[in-house]
């Protein structure tokens, strides 16, 4: 702001919003940051709680810009600014009557009403931009995870986030591999490993509970879960990779960029299948993206 420049009460207020919305970003971000992926009961709670604060602040901004204007026009009736009445004579038994119209909107009004407006649409658009940076966190996710696969030689090929991106990725690791072996398609890799958590439910039932009661599944919930995968968009998870690695016979490693790489059938030989775990790629929605090799490979200086 300009040395000598008084701000607007509808300009404190927009600057108070604004604070208000990024304190509410962080904490939001501190709640996904806190719910670990396969709790999945907590996560349908956490975005509940999620969209229940983002209601109840753009309420409270609604009201309170409602009240500063109508605060704001009754101060100018009562102390006579502007206000403009127009006047209409009528003639009742011959004798002239003035009657008073309600009262129109001065130009100095409008110009007030469409100022607060514009502060209004500057506001939304500075809120949507801020959800769409989540204050950094993808970039600098980003820049981690290239700096660990550099040391490998390797950087991050984009999947498309589709519910499939797990299962893409796999296929494409397995496409990339100069010796001939297997090739699978994302429908094939979904079916197997389907087919192998149903004919081994007693490895993978256990870690399944239900979302509402916490209960484990029952085997109607369990053959709902399969059939999802085989036949949905349904995202894949540590669970998967592990019947997709007994399914392989091959092992799978998971490089994060907060957290160690997480190695997955290392009872397996051959070449493992490397993936990418993005937290902030998209929001809530978690993704998984393949890996190629550096194309343009440069040396890291020691840290």
């Amino acid at each position: 702001m300009e040395e000598g420049v008084v701000e607007t009460p509808e300009e404190l207020l927009a600057k108070q919003h604004r604070k208000e919305k990024k304190d509410l970003q962080a904490k939001i971000q501190s709640m996904k940051n806190a719910v670990p992926k396969n709790d999945k009961k907590r996560r349908k709670q956490l975005t509940e709680e999620i969209a229940k604060l983002e209601a109840d602040l753009n309420q409270k901004h609604e009201e309170e810009f409602r009240k500063l204007k109508d605060d704001t026009d009754v101060k100018a009736c009562s102390q006579g600014e502007e206000v403009i009445y127009g006047i209409e004579t009528l003639k009742v038994d011959g004798e002239d009557l003035e009657e008073v119209k309600q009262p129109r909107v001065t130009k100095a009004q409008k110009r007030r009403d469409k100022k607060a407006a514009q502060e209004r649409e500057r506001e939304s658009r500075i809120a949507e931009a801020e959800v769409q940076n989540l204050q950094g966190v993808r970039h600098q996710e980003g820049l981690k995870l290239a700096q660990k696969l550099a040391q490998q030689q390797l950087q991050i090929k984009e999947i498309s986030s589709d519910g499939h991106c797990m299962y893409r990725a796999i296929e494409d690791q397995l496409a990339q591999r100069s010796k001939p072996g297997i090739t699978m398609s994302v429908k094939e890799l979904r079916s197997c490993t389907a087919d192998h958590m149903r004919n081994h439910s007693d490895d993978f039932l256990p870690f399944l509970t239900n979302p509402t009661t916490g209960d484990m599944y029952t085997t109607d919930e369990f053959e709902k879960y399969c059939s999802d995968v085989e036949h949905t968009a349904a995202w894949g998870g540590q669970l998967e990779l592990k019947a997709l690695t007994q399914v392989l016979h091959l092992p799978i490693e998971v490089i994060q960029a907060d957290s160690p790489t997480i190695k997955i059938g290392e009872e397996y030989d051959g070449d493992h299948i490397t993936l990418v775990y993005m937290r902030h790629a998209y929001g809530l929605g978690e993704h998984y993206n393949s890996v190629e090799r550096l194309k343009d490979p440069c040396n890291l200086e020691d840290s």
